[in-house]
């Protein structure tokens, strides 16, 4: 499981906008919030998230653009490992089964095909 600390709402919301454009400012990331913030409030979130070790920055003129230290893909597998872990004691049969015993979950069919699939090219592999 990744060392990364975990993320809060509004941080995660911020991560979202800035993997969104790849890279962003503290003003980018003011516009695209969906609520209110001050820009002092966004500029804390920001070197939080660079704190934790999510973002890094360069500077460019007078501001600094924020990048993600890590793919979205890469943060996506830790969080899931996360999950599994807290609220399923580390069973990814107890979470895929909690998610498909859900019905307000619409699962496509050719997503249920496609991880079939999956699960036996895991076996074939050895996992």
């Amino acid at each position: 499981m990744s060392d990364m600390p975990q993320l809060s709402k509004r941080e995660r919301q911020i991560m979202d906008i800035i993997y969104a454009h790849g890279e962003a400012t503290a003003s980018k990331v003011l516009e695209a919030m969906p609520e209110d913030l001050s820009r002092a409030a966004v500029r804390t979130f920001l070197r939080i998230l660079e704190e934790k070790g999510h973002l890094t920055h360069r500077q460019e003129g007078r501001e600094y653009v924020f990048l993600p230290t890590q793919p979205r893909s890469q943060m996506g597998q830790s969080a899931i490992q996360r999950v599994v872990e807290v609220f399923f004691s580390g069973s990814l049969e107890q979470a895929v089964a909690s998610y498909l015993a859900d019905k307000e979950n619409e699962i496509d069919p050719d997503e249920l095909v496609k991880m079939a699939a999956l699960i036996r090219q895991a076996r074939r592999q050895g996992r």
